[in-house]
């Protein structure tokens, strides 16, 4: 094995798949997992729930450098109010940093981590054992975020998540702060026609070969 301390970087749009991944693989080898995207969401959610302003950068940053990322509820998190909350505080650069210092430390966590998210392989954990990028068409992923609204008793407009989406990848890709690109040492999986199964273990053999390097 290379190193008895494993970091697994993966990074990608909203609903490529990259969430579902790293939980298998950290479950598959016994590591942590931490979606990053809830530590932004996380924070906005603090400021939300104690009546806080959303544009005051220095409070935002507080807030974030005193999170317990332990203890992230995902389905809570995931509600509509604090996505929207979270985008206004995830461009501000002091919340970004507070946050991958955060990041950085939970990654520093025995025996390995994965995290996920859109810029670990590139600046959270350049040094990571292994790095993927997973991706696929917004298309594919807006029917996927379709379905999963709907298999979980809501409503949803097909066209108008394809359209947040492109407006999400827009803004992730264009920004100076950390943008959403592949690391250049990163393992493309593009899951557009590509079901967990084989994107889980495409990465397995990969992961299984930089173990034994």
């Amino acid at each position: 094995m290379k190193d008895t301390h494993i970091i697994i970087a993966i990074d990608g749009p909203a609903a490529a798949g990259k969430g579902t991944l790293s939980r298998r693989l950290a479950a598959r080898y016994g590591l942590h997992h931490l979606d990053t995207g809830l530590t932004y969401r996380a924070t906005a959610k603090a400021l939300l729930d104690r009546g806080l302003p959303l544009d005051d950068e220095g409070l935002a940053a507080d807030v974030a450098r005193n999170l317990d990322l332990s203890s992230l509820d995902r389905s809570v998190l995931a509600v509509h109010e604090v996505g929207e909350a979270a985008s206004k505080v995830a461009v501000m650069p002091k919340v970004r940093r507070a946050l991958v210092e955060a990041q950085r430390d939970f990654a520093a966590t025995a025996p390995g981590t994965v995290l996920d998210g859109r810029d670990i392989g590139t600046v959270v954990c350049p040094d990571a054992l292994i790095k993927f990028y997973v991706t696929a068409s917004p298309e594919v992923r807006a029917q996927r975020r379709y379905e999963e609204i709907i298999g979980q008793g809501g409503s949803a407009d097909l066209a108008g998540i394809l359209a947040d989406l492109k407006k999400r990848d827009a803004r992730d890709s264009e920004r100076t702060d950390s943008p959403l690109k592949p690391a250049p040492d990163a393992h493309l999986l593009d899951t557009s026609e590509m079901g967990i199964e084989a994107a889980f273990e495409a990465a397995r053999v990969l992961v299984d070969a930089a173990l034994q390097t």
